[in-house]
């Protein structure tokens, strides 16, 4: 099941009702946008104890189409790299 923005919102506003909808809207959008930047700028995104995202460089490389065997060259490109935590991969895996 995946996580909308809205449904983000919902449950932040719950824990903390003491806050108003639009500043939690804004640290969310700030989150987000930092998130982005710093990718853009290839650097590593890591929240200790939850992920880490990092930009990896995957080389330039001679493939081939599979449906005409047709030789293809790829040019190098950067892709993300996912990790999450010890803590939250023991959590995901245990029995339910």
């Amino acid at each position: 099941m995946s996580t909308k923005k809205s449904d983000l919102l919902a449950k932040l506003a719950q824990n903390y009702p003491n806050f108003l909808r639009k500043d939690l809207n804004k640290l969310v959008d700030i989150f987000i946008k930092e998130m982005k930047n710093s990718l853009g700028r290839r650097e590593r995104v890591e929240l200790r104890d939850i992920f880490a995202i990092e930009p990896k460089l995957q080389k330039a490389k001679n493939a081939r189409n599979p449906k005409t065997n047709e030789k293809i060259f790829i040019e190098e490109k950067y892709s993300l790299s996912f990790k999450a935590s010890k803590y939250w991969l023991k959590k995901i895996n245990e029995e339910l």
